[in-house]
């Protein structure tokens, strides 16, 4: 069962916990971390976009942001988005390589596999430049594929909503900030 902590507005644990089941089911703020994996080639900023697992309790099956990961009770930000990185696509990073991009509130009412899913959650997003080409090592509960975009094909692509994708534009206008300077 995984525990997760009740935050505050801007994040901060209440001292109150929940499992991620029940913070699912009845709204509950917590924390998410999450990692946008970025490249430059001829010239243009790609971002790696992951592909949902097709049994995952929200949006199954579509594409998603490179890394993220709720945050167990008692553990902080950054030590969770290294851990979800490594889980997710046998990626290691070090804390120095993550650049905050900013923090926003996620708000989704909906209903999969014929449950209600209420998602509060304060989400810390993150970037990571990549210089070479690494071996990425999918796991399989959490993840089907992977793909690298352009980032302005996505921007266009999710503002479009052309293809199955539960990406954020607010969460990409916060990365496009740190990708264009």
């Amino acid at each position: 069962m995984e525990w997760l902590d009740l935050v505050d507005e801007n994040g901060n644990p209440t001292g109150e916990r929940a499992t991620r089941e029940e913070s699912h089911a009845k709204g509950l703020r917590h924390r998410t971390a999450h990692v946008w994996l970025a490249r430059r080639r001829d010239g243009r900023a790609q971002i790696l976009l992951q592909k949902r697992s097709e049994n995952k309790d929200s949006h199954p099956g579509c594409y998603d942001i490179s890394s993220a990961g709720h945050i167990p009770a008692g553990v902080d930000f950054i030590p969770s988005a290294l851990r979800e990185l490594k889980e997710e696509l046998g990626y290691t990073a070090r804390p120095e390589q993550l650049i905050l991009c900013g923090q926003r509130l996620v708000c989704v009412d909906d209903v999969f596999h014929g449950k209600p899913f209420h998602d509060r959650q304060i989400s810390r997003v993150y970037l990571i430049w990549i210089e070479d080409e690494p071996m990425f090592t999918l796991q399989s509960e959490e993840v089907s594929a992977v793909r690298w975009i352009d980032f302005d094909d996505c921007l266009r692509a999710v503002s479009e909503n052309s293809f199955p994708h539960c990406i954020s534009l607010e969460e990409l206008r916060m990365l496009e900030e740190k990708l264009r300077t």
